[in-house]
């Protein structure tokens, strides 16, 4: 097995939850942290990427698409319960973000039944 083999090997067996995860709480912090939204956003986009990599390999384009969407829905949810609700934002990002990764987690990462 070569070394790049090996490689995406081990990557496909990475849960789509952790880019899910990194990409909206990571995401949120950059751009809190550092003022640059834009950051912020290049590391939610590039979250949702590698989950969407992963969700494609694993469960076909329309899961990937459901999945997607959920994805979206918790960053404009977010801003929502920030925004709207007046809840602090990084309790509406660290809600949003449990919620999504746990069902990426329950939709493509569980092994399918044989």
């Amino acid at each position: 097995m070569s070394t790049s083999t090996l490689s995406r090997s081990r990557l496909a067996t990475l849960p789509s939850a952790l880019p899910v995860a990194i990409g909206l709480a990571a995401g949120f912090g950059i751009a809190q942290g550092t003022g640059v939204r834009a950051l912020g956003g290049a590391v939610f986009l590039a979250g949702g990427l590698a989950a969407g990599w992963l969700w494609r390999r694993r469960r076909g384009w329309a899961v990937t698409a459901g999945l997607a969407v959920v994805y979206l829905v918790a960053f404009v949810l977010a801003h929502v319960l920030a925004i709207g609700v007046g809840w602090p934002a990084w309790l509406a990002v660290g809600v949003v973000t449990i919620v999504a990764a746990g069902i990426a987690s329950v939709v493509a990462d569980r092994s399918q039944p044989v």
